[in-house]
């Protein structure tokens, strides 16, 4: 899948938990999100994103991203 894609998904769901008052809460949410719903192809594509600087991505989602563990090849 373009990274293009999976920055504006990630982004997408990010924005909907913005609103949890809980930080942490939030940040947990998007991680379980991508963990529960995502292939994990799709998972490691977005967190080499990151890893290579993750243009595109709002904070929540790069926080959420960092907490994934990396899915088995």
């Amino acid at each position: 899948m373009r990274i293009e894609r999976l920055v504006t998904m990630a982004n997408d769901i990010a924005t909907y938990f913005t609103t949890e008052p809980d930080h942490a809460a939030a940040v947990m949410s998007v991680r379980d999100h991508l963990k529960r719903y995502w292939d994990p192809a799709m998972r490691r594509q977005i967190k080499a994103h990151l890893a290579q600087g993750g243009e595109g991505l709002m904070p929540l989602a790069r926080e959420a991203i960092a907490e994934l563990e990396a899915p088995p090849a």
